[in-house]
């Protein structure tokens, strides 16, 4: 069973009807138990970055992910939740996140449109288990206003053009985010969910 981190940031019935068409046995939970008991999590979100720490802190799940993410589990950071798992954001002040990534996220270049938002292409940046059937400079969709703006190059698996380069897929050992939304990414989004579920079954 994989947790899905429910929290109250963003629509994760999507996220949840999505993995349940890849066959992925999923529970939406902030319950400690359940999260320890789980295979894997995803901690999905949209919004604000300090809304969302903050929410987790009140639900006193910063630590059992971080508790969570030390022990090995796999864990998967969607869109927010990705910048959550960073060490610093710069939205709206200066907020820390849960550190599980060395890096910091900054808004998107005032060059483009902000916020990024729609199809975009995913570039891939190396090979990956993660890319398993995806044809690089595949189509997914993003909404975001903030992303990853400084990361170690070696955790870089997937990127977009967006007045800039932007971290699309990150992975080190264990902890993987992406930038973008799978579950509103067509097919492309459904098969690396399904690549997910077989990294970890």
């Amino acid at each position: 069973m994989i947790a899905i981190i429910d929290y109250g940031a963003g629509n994760i019935k999507s996220l949840q009807f999505a993995l349940t068409k890849q066959n992925m046995d999923s529970e939406l939970t902030t319950d400690p138990k359940v999260i320890k008991n789980s295979k894997a999590i995803i901690l999905p979100g949209v919004g604000a970055f300090n809304d969302a720490m903050e929410a987790l802190n009140k639900l006193g799940l910063i630590e059992v992910l971080k508790h969570e993410a030390a022990a090995g589990k796999p864990m998967l950071g969607i869109c927010l939740g990705m910048q959550l798992f960073y060490e610093t954001s710069y939205e709206d002040g200066m907020w820390n996140g849960l550190g599980l990534l060395r890096g910091e996220v900054s808004r998107i270049s005032n060059s483009v449109k902000v916020p990024h938002m729609g199809w975009n292409t995913l570039t891939q940046e190396k090979e990956s288990p993660w890319f398993t059937k995806i044809t690089d400079s595949a189509y997914v969709y993003f909404v975001h206003s903030y992303a990853v703006s400084s990361f170690q190059e070696e955790t870089l698996l997937g990127s977009t053009d967006y007045g800039g380069k932007i971290p699309a897929i990150v992975q080190k050992g264990n902890i993987t985010g992406i930038q973008f939304h799978p579950e509103k990414s067509g097919a492309t989004g459904l098969q690396l969910l399904q690549n997910f579920g077989e990294m970890i079954s």
